[in-house]
């Protein structure tokens, strides 16, 4: 502390930033660090008279230890430099400047990694001066319990802004397994003697924190911070799906999203079950959805090879052009209902595309294209969620036919296609699952939450006896041809000769 820290008067730091530099102090050295409560009595131990102030609006306030600066010369001025970047960049979307940029510290470096590789990974980082979300208002129904106040309601939603920025700071440094530290010391799992509220820093005591955690309006206000938070720092760790990043990033992103649930687990043991339940299930979404766009990532650098050779190429439209098409679209029709002519011309497109030996942007744009016309009917409808997935397994269907044809004619070209329709079949998803979330007004990550939680309801609804058809009967009537009809309707099967 003395040699990185000096008082002087008239300047402040946030506390956040000084238990930062203290965590990266812990994790370069392999240290186990202690919780901010006990951080900040270490701190006005060593410089005495150390005051501690609350700047910034209320409910939107930081804590500051005022009267104290990094030296000149500290390595920690360029970590400080980082921090003030972020800062800037977030009031900058407060008053409607989003153009700031966000400064990553290139010199920390994991413990994994060396600094030389986590300086080239920086490069293909996304910007994270607006990862932090704004913060919906909290509205309470009914009273708090008897031991907090609407205070500690407004220090809540401070330390959880400074519990994110840290977080943040720690994505854009690569330092992922700081994030592990940074849910422990909020979740104050690593000293459970905390005692009572620090009067002198108005610290919101354990106890205090879990009775607020118990109550609804607090735990949709964390899910709704969490879900939207988790998107961004997606954008900004594969900010292009199909853009080439290093292997070496791919599978610390891959560990990371590994460690996530069980790091979350262990940091809120004892933590109200309800609360418990909303961290997992948006921490979940975003570890799932970084795995699955880390696969996509690879797939896309996969094909690229396969797309770029010309005798490939060759042989896949010789393959291609052997496939019985007539027996693909009976087939098709008949478990789908598909538009004979949609499809015939999305098939001539495919060909299309093939010969032409378009890039893998250009086989994007197509992708996105026949989404667009497939949903183009159910757009601004509440159908539209159960018409794009119904969309991807038609999808699913017709490419596993093309395939089946494929394997049985022995095509020499049969792991080319493969690679091609497991990519094609994931970016399928990833376009779906973003237009659902444009459509509903959700961040993509929380699509499929919903969904399951949208079909169970349906479920139960079907179980306690009420008359929920989802995909026969009338309800499919009203639908065009990506409607769900059932085969067992005489009236609508279709005869393969």
């Amino acid at each position: 502390l003395l040699e990185n820290y000096e008082t002087a008067e008239g300047v402040s730091l946030p506390r956040s930033t000084l238990y930062a530099h203290y965590l990266r102090h812990c994790a370069n050295n392999k240290l186990e660090p202690v919780n901010a409560a006990s951080f900040g009595k270490l701190i006005r131990s060593v410089f005495l008279g150390l005051r501690t102030r609350r700047l910034g609006t209320r409910g939107n306030s930081k804590y500051h230890y005022y009267g104290i600066r990094v030296k000149p010369g500290s390595p920690l001025t360029t970590i400080e430099d980082t921090t003030r970047s972020l800062s800037s960049g977030i009031s900058g979307k407060a008053s409607g400047n989003a153009n700031r940029g966000f400064k990553r510290n290139s010199d920390s470096s994991d413990n994994t990694v060396s600094v030389g590789v986590i300086s080239q990974h920086l490069s293909y980082l996304g910007d994270g001066s607006n990862a932090i979300p704004n913060f919906p208002n909290i509205i309470f129904t009914s009273a708090l319990p008897k031991e907090c106040s609407y205070d500690d309601v407004d220090t809540l939603k401070s330390i959880y802004r400074e519990h994110l920025e840290a977080f943040l700071d720690a994505i854009m440094s690569l330092e992922f397994g700081t994030v592990e530290s940074l849910w422990r010391e909020f979740w104050r799992s690593q000293d459970n003697n905390n005692g009572d509220e620090c009067e002198e820093e108005k610290y919101l005591s354990k106890s205090k924190l879990f009775a607020l955690c118990t109550l609804e309006p607090i735990q949709i206000f964390i899910r709704n911070v969490d879900l939207t938070f988790y998107q961004n720092l997606i954008q900004v760790l594969i900010p292009d799906v199909l853009k080439p990043i290093p292997a070496t990033l791919t599978q610390s992103i891959r560990n990371f999203a590994k460690s996530l649930e069980n790091w979350l687990t262990t940091a809120m043991t004892g933590a109200p079950p309800g609360m418990l339940s909303v961290k997992l299930a948006a921490v979940s979404a975003f570890s799932s959805s970084l795995r699955r766009y880390t696969s996509l990532n690879h797939l896309a650098q996969a094909a690229r090879a396969v797309l770029h050779n010309s005798t490939q190429i060759a042989q896949m439209l010789a393959d291609l052009n052997r496939v019985d098409f007539h027996s693909v679209r009976e087939q098709a029709s008949w478990v789908c209902q598909c538009d004979h002519e949609i499809v015939a011309r999305f098939e001539a497109d495919f060909k299309l595309t093939l010969q032409q030996q378009n890039s893998l942007e250009q086989w994007a744009s197509w992708l996105k294209n026949v989404v667009k016309c497939a949903l183009k009917p159910y757009e601004g409808k509440s159908t539209f969620s159960k018409a794009a997935r119904q969309f991807l397994l038609k999808w699913s269907f017709y490419s596993s036919m093309v395939i089946r044809d494929l394997t049985l004619r022995s095509a020499a070209s049969f792991g080319s296609f493969h690679l091609i329709r497991l990519l094609y079949d994931e970016y399928m998803f990833y376009l779906i699952e973003h237009q659902v979330a444009e459509a509903t007004g959700i961040v993509p990550i929380a699509v499929m939450v919903e969904g399951i939680k949208q079909d169970t309801t349906l479920n139960n609804m079907n179980v306690c006896g009420n008359d929920v058809t989802i995909c026969n009967g009338d309800f499919n009537q009203s639908h065009s041809k990506l409607g769900c009809i059932s085969p067992t309707d005489p009236s609508k099967r279709m005869k393969i000769s």
